[in-house]
């Protein structure tokens, strides 16, 4: 197929393009770079610098390269900011998603997977989380995923043959394999790339957000999927995608806590990494972990690389040879 991945600069999607690419389609990339890195993708991959809310240059770039699929990535995701700038995020993740469907239909293409996330579920009162419990956001970031959600249900009954995916997914860790793309975010808020970020000395240590939860040690336990694993998860539901709208989580299953985590860079590295306890953080669970039984029920899906201590050994090889140009590099590299 030929498959359009927007937000194709980005962490995931450039992870996602290199699956799609092996898997033998053909991509074409699609990206505004506010938060991508031109440099995280392949230099033989057609790109179209645009926001996927313009819609006409969206529909043209659809029918040039006469796109089957599309995989949407393009977004937002930094729960703290949503909750500051709500319509920044209102705007950007679900008129974007909006305007990609007009121009899609605009250019009779028809198979969507979507990058979605657990963050649509709120504050489970059961866990393992499973697709069938409520969907109750607790902060934009999770609204304007779950507003994009329903754009595409909604699609989806009205046009018998559309056919969409949203993969709602948990934490996200690990880089490439062969360390030539990775994790980089200005800021960085995510679990593993902070800790990395300490043992390189770009910042002097980490902060743990609470130590008093109801969780064996005390910390909060989130389930990590590696981003390979989850590229290929994208690839699957892609090839698997039938008429009207479906909906899977991806995860390992199982969650870790952040001493745990702290544990296991610890054993990668060879160091402690350095970090104090902190106050709690509003709004967040003690424990989130996915039942992703369904997806490997129905598409033949399951994680692969279940190990941790791998996540944070192919984080840590990207850091170490990170590219200048990449968010953060110019600061903390010679």
């Amino acid at each position: 197929m030929n498959v359009l991945v927007t937000g194709a600069a980005g962490y995931i999607g450039s992870h996602a393009i290199r699956r799609v690419r092996r898997a033998g389609h053909h991509v074409v990339a699609l990206d505004n770079l506010s938060r991508g890195h031109r440099q995280a993708l392949p230099a033989d991959v057609p790109f179209v610098e645009c926001d996927v809310a313009d819609r006409e240059r969206v529909r043209a770039a659809l029918v040039q390269h006469q796109i089957e699929c599309v995989m949407h990535f393009a977004a937002f995701a930094y729960v703290g900011e949503s909750v500051g700038q709500p319509l920044l995020y209102y705007r950007n993740n679900t008129a974007g998603t909006l305007g990609l469907l007009e121009a899609m239909q605009a250019a009779g293409v028809k198979r969507l997977v979507f990058s979605s996330t657990c963050a649509t579920y709120g504050e489970p009162a059961s866990m393992p989380i499973h697709e069938e419990l409520p969907q109750s956001p607790i902060n934009p970031y999770g609204w304007s995923k779950l507003f994009s959600e329903r754009m595409m249900r909604d699609l989806c009954g009205a046009a018998a043959d559309f056919s969409c995916v949203a993969l709602r997914y948990f934490n996200v860790a690990g880089s490439a394999e062969d360390a030539s793309i990775g994790e980089d975010h200005e800021p960085e808020t995510h679990l593993i790339p902070v800790i990395l970020q300490a043992f390189a000395g770009v910042r002097e240590k980490i902060s743990v957000h609470g130590d008093d939860y109801p969780t064996p040690d005390g910390t909060c336990i989130r389930d990590y999927v590696h981003v390979e694993d989850l590229a290929d998860a994208h690839v699957v539901a892609m090839e698997r995608l039938k008429p009207g709208f479906a909906y899977y989580n991806v995860g390992i299953g199982r969650g870790h806590s952040v001493k745990e985590i702290l544990a296991a860079a610890e054993a990668v590295v060879g160091r402690a990494p350095p970090y104090e306890i902190g106050p709690r953080r509003p709004g967040d669970p003690p424990t989130l972990y996915a039942d992703a039984s369904k997806i490997q029920r129905e598409l033949g899906w399951r994680a692969t690389r279940t190990d941790i201590r791998e996540a944070i050994r192919n984080a840590w090889a990207w850091f170490e040879r990170r590219p200048r140009g990449y968010a953060g590099a110019a600061k903390d590299r010679p």
